[in-house]
């Protein structure tokens, strides 16, 4: 199949891209073809994100969002911000970047389904259940990408159900995979992208989400809190979100930056601990859980943003790594990035000839971002998270330098040094930790919260969790960090085994995957490798 333009990934950043594109057409009476790939088997499935949404982005792309039922039903009414102790919960003033006034609080899954109601409206296609799986080059570009084959068997063998993947070919792709995309990750190595940019290692946190229906007296539409400490220490950067949405509903979570060093930390467990804390347990008590999840989220900023265009096609969204992390928001970063890569695709491929073969050169996209509100955001913001690399108060103190004192016009720029996994460190160092037995009321068993994603793939088919080097986990990983892989995996995909020579192995449990990728960031050997499994598999989100 040819196209125009092929997007891949069905987020705010590539649906945002796909509609932006669409209107210049329908302006300019100009006919462009644009498709959009989603690995989910809906659009929307795969969306996750504490989100207290800035709409700036989404009014430039639709200015009249209200009139056309754009799901933002609950303005930001109340915002608060606590230090925890065990026990405690001390209010602290909330930082200038926190302020919600004129957010609103929603669901980005439904969000996103909106948006792909608007760009099929527009004429985009728009195919669920296919997972962009190969990237096509052509004369050293890229020319598009493959989707991968339904209905192989765990030996490798064609099915009854056998159908080939699908050759999508464009003028121009634009990658908008999310956090760590498998397939924006190879672009970045093949054409040196990070290199280029002079851009620092990307660093991640795993969030942990609930969606609760609490007690209506409970209920606080608007209402907007955030706390740090209990139960993170201060060696660990992270915090949590707490967000009071319409029908009584509460979105919750635990993020934890994965530069920690612990590895018999798990961020599981964490937010279990965290939903205890008599603070958030008074408003859970007596509720209903309705959704689980987990997503891994860039957290590098600035420094971090890898060289943005190549032959052939753009990184866009969190592919490339827009959140501003002091602000909690990515969402209209993402969207607006989207918007200045059409836009530059846009001129691109109408001012140049298909029939000339040459590959769409999109680097005035890059040139119009470090132009817009987006760079000169997250340039204001660019020392917040490595101040916290010194320590929690460090971090703190800094921090309120940098934006109260200095307004964040910093002489200096603080760098992330090392990629995450290289910080986990041998278990010999730390002590194993013990967690409590879940009440089966505000903490729950691993299993009964994965039931709650809705994840499923198919069991027969080949694992999409693969080992680059299958003895690493039994010569590495279990003896010298004590098999972290059962921890930071918010899914239970990783657990270790003895075999029949009382030797430990690891099984991967495929089919539990909630696509978060912490291994694939996190493993301390780079032993995993995160692919694309058949089309459709994953969780399948409606409210987070």
């Amino acid at each position: 199949m040819e196209y125009d333009v092929c997007i891949v990934g069905a987020g705010p950043a590539g649906l945002s891209a796909a509609i932006k594109l669409k209107q210049m057409c329908q302006e300019a009476g100009e006919e462009i073809s644009v498709c959009v790939v989603e690995k989910g088997s809906e659009v929307g499935a795969h969306i996750l994100s504490g989100n207290v949404l800035e709409p700036r982005a989404l009014t430039e792309l639709i200015p009249e969002w209200k009139a056309e039922g754009a799901p933002l039903h609950v303005p930001a009414t109340d915002d608060r911000f606590f230090y925890l102790t065990r026990k405690h919960a001390l209010r602290l003033p909330n930082p200038p970047q926190m302020h919600n006034k004129g957010n609103y609080v929603i669901s980005l899954s439904e969000l996103v389904r909106w948006l792909g109601e608007k760009a099929d409206g527009l004429g985009v296609e728009i195919y669920p259940g296919f997972a962009a799986s190969e990237v096509l080059y052509q004369r050293g570009a890229v020319a598009g990408i493959a989707t991968n084959d339904f209905g192989i068997g765990k030996d490798g063998r064609p099915k009854d159900t056998y159908a080939r993947g699908m050759e999508i070919r464009a003028r121009a792709t634009l990658f908008a995979e999310g956090c760590r995309g498998s397939l924006s990750e190879e672009v970045m190595k093949r054409y040196n992208l990070r290199e280029e940019a002079g851009s620092d290692p990307q660093t991640y946190a795993i969030g942990l989400k609930e969606v609760w229906e609490v007690a209506p007296e409970k209920a606080k539409p608007g209402h907007v809190w955030h706390t740090v400490g209990y139960p993170l220490d201060q060696s660990i950067y992270g915090g949590s979100f707490l967000y009071h949405m319409s029908a009584n509903r509460v979105a919750l979570g635990l993020v934890v930056a994965l530069d920690y060093r612990d590895p018999y930390l798990n961020p599981y467990q964490e937010f279990q601990r965290w939903k205890s804390h008599p603070k958030i347990r008074a408003l859970l008590e007596g509720g209903t859980v309705l959704q689980y999840g987990a997503r891994c989220l860039n957290e590098g900023g600035l420094q971090s943003v890898p060289k943005l265009s190549f032959p052939g096609g753009a990184l866009i969204g969190c592919s490339a790594g827009f959140l501003n992390v002091p602000k909690i928001k990515g969402t209209h970063t993402a969207m607006k990035s989207g918007m200045l890569a059409a836009e530059a695709a846009f001129t691109e491929l109408t001012s140049t000839s298909a029939e000339s073969g040459a590959a769409a050169d999109l680097a005035a996209y890059e040139d119009a971002l470090k132009a817009s509100w987006v760079w000169e955001e997250l340039e204001r913001e660019r020392n917040i998270r490595p101040s916290f690399h010194f320590g929690f108060w460090p971090g703190l103190a800094l921090s309120a330098v940098d934006t109260i004192l200095l307004r964040g016009r910093a002489p200096w720029t603080l760098r992330h040094r090392h990629a995450d996994h290289e910080a986990l460190q041998p278990a010999s160092g730390f002590a194993p930790r013990e967690y409590p037995a879940p009440d089966g009321q505000v903490t729950f068993a691993l299993n009964d919260s994965l039931y709650r994603s809705g994840t499923n793939h198919d069991h027969d088919q080949p694992a999409h969790l693969r080992l680059r080097n299958a003895g690493v986990p039994a010569a590495v990983n279990w003896p010298i960090y004590a098999g972290p892989e059962g921890r930071y995996c918010p899914a239970g995909v990783y657990e270790y085994a003895t075999d029949e020579h009382g030797r430990e192995k690891l099984q991967i449990n495929a089919q539990n995957c909630l696509h978060c990728k912490a291994c694939d960031i996190k493993d301390p050997t780079q032993n995993i490798r995160w692919t694309t499994p058949e089309g459709g598999g994953g969780p399948a989100y409606t409210m987070m």
